[in-house]
């Protein structure tokens, strides 16, 4: 059962209270190799958790995307705002993100709603695969990158 953060109230203390169960269960669960993260890593995350001001930035992070964000994308798209910038999407091949979007044409094609230029892929890993794969995903920026 995954843990959804924009459900629990601004003070996180849900998160806080119990920071290497929501750890485990991301690592576990999201469709990344467990093996991409050693017990250091888990461990500097669970610490972050422990920091009420950072539970609180994820929380409010996840309600904005819900709510406000949400809402000023319909906007933007009704006033034909659009990105002038080049745009790069990556999204996990084994994830949610691969399968959610196929009636409207997958992510890239939802990012042309908002972008010019859009190019990107997905990537094998799971929902962590900067983590998971960081050379491919490495790769990828710089290959991005390197035409500007």
């Amino acid at each position: 059962m995954g843990i959804a953060i924009s459900t629990f109230a601004p003070s996180g203390t849900p998160i806080a209270g119990a920071p290497e169960a929501v750890i485990e269960d991301a690592v576990t669960q999201w469709g990344s190799s467990p093996a991409a993260f050693p017990s250091f890593v888990k461990d500097a995350y669970a610490e972050s958790l422990r920091d009420p001001a950072h539970v609180h930035a994820i929380c409010e992070e996840f309600r904005a995307a819900a709510t406000q964000d949400y809402d000023q994308d319909i906007q933007d798209l009704k006033d034909g705002r659009r990105l002038s910038c080049p745009v790069l999407v990556l999204w996990s091949a084994h994830s949610a993100l691969d399968t959610w979007y196929k009636d409207a044409g997958g992510p890239i094609a939802i990012w042309r709603r908002w972008a010019n230029d859009v190019q990107g892929r997905s990537i094998r890993g799971g929902h962590f695969f900067p983590e998971e794969l960081p050379e491919e995903t490495a790769a990828q920026l710089a290959n991005f990158f390197v035409t500007f």
